[in-house]
């Protein structure tokens, strides 16, 4: 499986790999069933890390980068996507400008000052704030005018979602595998964060490869609560490039919306919890947004006995530590505990 995607260009970004797959004993045993293991993909080195390093490696390896000199993409004001995006675009030596999209009404100064939109400046990106569903037009108005300015600029998409990005995925499925091997167990689940698709679908599609029943759960961490569709096409089109034919159909992909709360970016009791109970517990930090969303998705799966105390479930940490600086006033009560 590894000879097939060695098939494909790829920009080598991850300082750590295979990422770590570690237990979380105290969790699982506070917990009272459940194996639960952690992959470590907030490890993967560059720029605090994160699942979009991944991506970000299989989709500008898919690129004939010489003929570009900027990197142009988009998220939510405080995205991980977008400071995978700077970093990879400072270690290249490339330009980079990013449209962040303003989600988040009544943000305090720590979130828009703080956390990535930080480190997106000590990048040197140049950033530009837009309102709620701007983006789209920013972005062509940006490209019209670096090419008028005489630059050559490659459109990522949101998270790097695309049918190559999605390889990195499938290549963690691999990894997942092979260190379960090691360790002596099985994977029954896989947990993650869902939201533009391409993690998920890279996973099914690796675990299809290797013939494994593994469950892929996407907790969504905003709305649309029902993202099936979306990672069922980039599955579709991950298989197709890897002559891989998928069983998974749309209506049998899960994507669980019972995370979501207030919205996109708006922190709810149960993630505080799944924060303070991984961080207490394993020593393992999770942010607001995303990970601790899906966190509290794998928990409210291990108490309900919809995962089995006999099974293993594998939580993937996709990264984004630096948005729990832009959320210290949304996590000022934990401080009082």
């Amino acid at each position: 499986m590894k000879h097939l995607l060695d098939r494909f260009n790829r920009v080598p970004l991850i300082s750590v790999a295979p990422t770590p797959l570690e237990p979380m004993p105290r969790l699982s045993s506070l917990l009272g069933g459940a194996r639960i293991l952690i992959k470590r993909d907030d490890l993967t080195g560059l720029a605090f890390g994160g699942n979009k390093i991944r991506k970000l490696e299989f989709e500008l390896g898919h690129q004939d980068l010489e003929a570009y000199d900027t990197l142009v993409t988009s998220g939510a004001s405080q995205s991980n996507h977008a400071r995978a995006t700077a970093a990879t675009a400072a270690r290249l030596g490339k330009h980079c400008e990013l449209v962040l999209e303003r989600r988040i009404r009544d943000s305090s100064r720590a979130y828009r000052l703080s956390g990535n939109i930080l480190i997106d400046h000590l990048y040197g990106a140049a950033v530009h704030h837009v309102d709620e569903g701007d983006v789209a037009d920013k972005i062509d108005a940006l490209v019209a005018d670096l090419v008028k300015r005489g630059r050559r600029p490659l459109v990522i998409p949101p998270g790097a979602s695309t049918t190559h990005g999605a390889l990195g995925y499938v290549r963690c499925a691999l990894e997942m595998a092979a260190q379960a091997r090691a360790m002596g167990v099985s994977i029954d689940h896989v947990v993650l964060s869902v939201g533009s698709g391409g993690s998920q679908a890279g996973l099914i599609a690796g675990f299809e490869l290797l013939g494994l029943p593994v469950t892929v759960w996407g907790i969504c961490h905003g709305p649309p609560g029902d993202k099936r569709q979306l990672v069922f096409d980039i599955l579709q089109n991950v298989a197709a490039t890897l002559a891989l034919k998928t069983e998974t159909r749309a209506c049998e992909i899960i994507t669980e919306s019972g995370q979501i709360g207030a919205g996109y970016g708006h922190i709810t009791p149960a993630a505080q919890e799944a924060m303070t109970l991984a961080a207490s517990l394993d020593g393992v930090l999770l942010d607001p947004v995303y990970t601790a969303k899906s966190m509290a998705g794998l928990i409210q799966l291990v108490r309900s006995g919809l995962i089995a105390p006999h099974e293993t479930v594998a939580f993937l940490h996709t990264g984004g530590t630096p948005a729990i600086f832009a959320y210290a006033n949304s996590l000022s009560p934990l401080q009082r505990r």
